[in-house]
């Protein structure tokens, strides 16, 4: 693989990772309710759904997902009640002072869960994977290596963004200690939440994408 090819991968990935969208929510919220060293656990459950999600293009099922309507429009859904279930969650949520040490009743397991489910069901990421990916293949070379190189810098790049969100949510929470305040942090977030749901539902693939 060309290096300048590798690099305007580089830069996409960065682009993809930083734009604000349901990864980037729910690492803030990770932060806000878990902490930095619970809640990175989000941010590990993406990059394990982004590991699926490149190893379904690279054996071939990637085209055969964007071409199915039904399969597709299923995911989609799923993502949308799953943005709505977490802004309604994070809503109802009860104002906490910022401790850096996890909930009482909150496992690895559920944070890692929630990552992993929010970039599983993400049509637009979904859709990266299939469709932007498979472009910096050089289809005359040996293409496994090709992918394990692009896949390991999108894990890369989406982990250390991802745990920046996390942290930089924790800090700032650290700060504030007035409940009412917390409260509407909280109503915020549930907000963008829900309000991206909804974006979601109206999301339609590229003619070009789904031809």
């Amino acid at each position: 693989m060309d290096l300048s090819v590798w690099l305007t991968y580089f830069l996409a990935a960065i682009v993809l990772s930083v734009t604000p969208g349901p990864g980037v929510f729910s690492s803030i919220r990770s932060g806000l309710h878990h902490g930095v060293k619970m809640g990175a656990w989000n941010a590990v459950g993406m990059q394990v759904a982004n590991m699926i999600h490149v190893v379904v293009v690279a054996v071939g099922l990637g085209a055969l997902l964007l071409a199915s309507e039904t399969l597709f429009t299923t995911i989609k859904w799923l993502g949308v009640a799953y943005l709505i279930y977490l802004g309604i969650s994070t809503w109802r949520s009860e104002p906490k002072g910022f401790v850096d040490e996890p909930d009482a009743d909150t496992t690895i397991r559920e944070v890692f869960l929630h990552g992993f489910l929010v970039n599983l069901t993400n049509p637009k990421g979904i859709i990266f994977f299939v469709a932007v990916l498979p472009q910096f293949i050089d289809v005359a070379r040996p293409q496994a290596f090709q992918y394990f190189v692009l896949a390991t810098t999108t894990f890369a790049v989406d982990l250390i963004i991802m745990i920046g969100y996390t942290a930089l949510a924790a800090r700032v929470l650290r700060v504030m200690k007035d409940p009412s305040r917390l409260r509407w942090v909280n109503r915020g977030l549930g907000g963008l939440f829900v309000l991206t749901g909804l974006a979601l539902a109206s999301f339609r693939r590229a003619a070009s994408a789904a031809a």
